[in-house]
């Protein structure tokens, strides 16, 4: 048993990324902070996910300071989780095999419920992610013979050769697994999907054409969001029509308040004239045949939901709380993008993650400001934000709200050098 008479001045529950770098700047900031981690080892998401599954930017985005990258699928993103844990000598901070069963208010700040006690503290930091539970939409099923997997639970992508295989989904995940099915030469694929988000097509590979430095430099070159929307757009729709799928391309236009920037997938866009589209989603599957929403039947081995994810956070006594299920429902309810509206004393820093941009350097200046605010040198209001804020419009934000990480005088200037400034294969300084 833990001891249950110490309160901690920040308790972190979830020992992925966002909860090793919170950990780090309230160790930076002098508090007293303990990370609560379900599992035996930290990585969170990431712990989880096949082998295979990467990130939607370039190593060098994800990559702060000189915490080591050595690629961009899951191994090397755990690899490098760790590296911050060691490089910051977090160990000692981390709870590991410690759920957290409930999370409640008490007098004093917050109480939480684990196997091994209660752990008390007068901050809260929920970094149990944005993305943490897989999304499967629900359909009947009778006989069912097709194996079904969601993107984050195909373990062994040789599975997909020589396979008959129906995709479901319409954003980044779908993609991916599209893109895995002709590198492991499935004999058929069919895609269905009720809308499709934006992406970027190009031949390049992934991890070249997901890096947001263009886009960082259209922020320090003073454009607004709808001079970025109305640029990006116009030569999204280009390449959308210059390969040919214009049929897939989203009927809204590209906003950065609301869209990402996916990168394209080469293998996808090579055999596009091999896959079988269906504006439709997935109505009943019996026997082998799976019935869509407009009518057609496909006939499959197996069917991959790139459906996407959705929040848990049951664990939270409030119900209000408790009963969020989307990242968007979760920033209606936060001020000051990560501060919580509806308990005290409480942070969501997942809620930075859905923009445009890297989810470190997100993490690192949310963290930041909210051990600031925990110390009393940020003013945080308490007005939600409305859309997303992506990359350094996030240090725009917190600036003001935050100068003891910002120094009035030279921040501005500091953070448009690194914009401008930093080569693409150079990784961004630790903030």
């Amino acid at each position: 048993m833990q001891n249950t008479g110490k309160r901690f001045d920040v308790a972190i529950v979830g020992g992925g990324l966002a909860g090793v770098v919170a950990l780090a700047y309230a160790r930076r900031a002098g508090l007293d902070a303990v990370v609560l981690e379900r599992q035996g080892r930290v990585g969170g998401l990431w712990r989880d996910l096949p082998a295979w599954q990467d990130i939607q930017i370039s190593p060098a985005d994800w990559q702060l300071g000189e915490l080591p990258l050595q690629g961009a699928t899951q191994p090397h993103i755990l690899a490098n989780i760790e590296a911050w844990v060691e490089h910051f000598g977090l160990a000692d901070g981390i709870r590991l095999n410690t759920p957290v069963q409930s999370a409640r208010e008490d007098a004093a700040g917050w109480e939480l419920a684990t196997p091994n006690g209660p752990v008390h503290a007068r901050h809260l930091v929920a970094a149990t992610g944005a993305h943490n539970t897989p999304v499967i939409p629900a359909c009947p099923r009778t006989g069912s013979t097709v194996r079904e997997f969601h993107s984050s639970a195909l373990r062994d992508p040789s599975l997909l050769t020589g396979r008959s295989v129906l995709v479901v989904g319409g954003g980044a995940s779908a993609f991916d697994l599209l893109e895995l099915c002709f590198q492991q030469g499935a004999r058929r694929v069919a895609w269905a999907f009720r809308g499709t988000r934006w992406f970027v097509p190009t031949r390049k590979p992934k991890h070249v054409a997901g890096s947001v430095r263009g886009f960082a430099r259209l922020q320090a070159s003073g454009m607004t969001a709808e001079q970025q929307s109305a640029t990006i757009g116009a030569d999204m729709r280009d390449r959308y029509e210059k390969f040919g799928i214009t049929d897939i391309m989203p009927t809204q236009p590209f906003d950065v308040l609301r869209d990402q920037l996916i990168p394209g997938r080469p293998g996808m866009l090579e055999h596009y004239a091999e896959i079988e589209r269906h504006h439709a989603s997935v109505d009943s599957i019996t026997g082998d045949t799976v019935a869509l929403s407009n009518g057609q039947r496909v006939q499959a081995e197996l069917l991959l939901w790139g459906t996407g994810y959705g929040i848990d956070l049951s664990y939270f006594a409030s119900e209000k709380i408790a009963s969020i299920r989307t990242l968007d429902e979760l920033a209606a309810r936060c001020g000051c993008i990560f501060r919580s509206l509806d308990a005290s004393n409480l942070y969501f820093p997942g809620v930075g993650l859905d923009g445009i941009g890297s989810s470190p350097w997100a993490y690192s200046l949310l963290c930041r400001t909210i051990m600031s605010h925990i110390q009393g040198k940020a003013r945080l209001d308490e007005v939600a934000m409305g859309h997303k804020l992506n990359h350094f419009d996030i240090v725009n934000h917190l600036a003001p709200r935050d100068p003891a990480s910002y120094p009035p005088d030279t921040w501005h200037a500091h953070y448009r050098a690194i914009a401008l400034n930093t080569p693409d294969e150079r990784p961004y300084p630790i903030p």
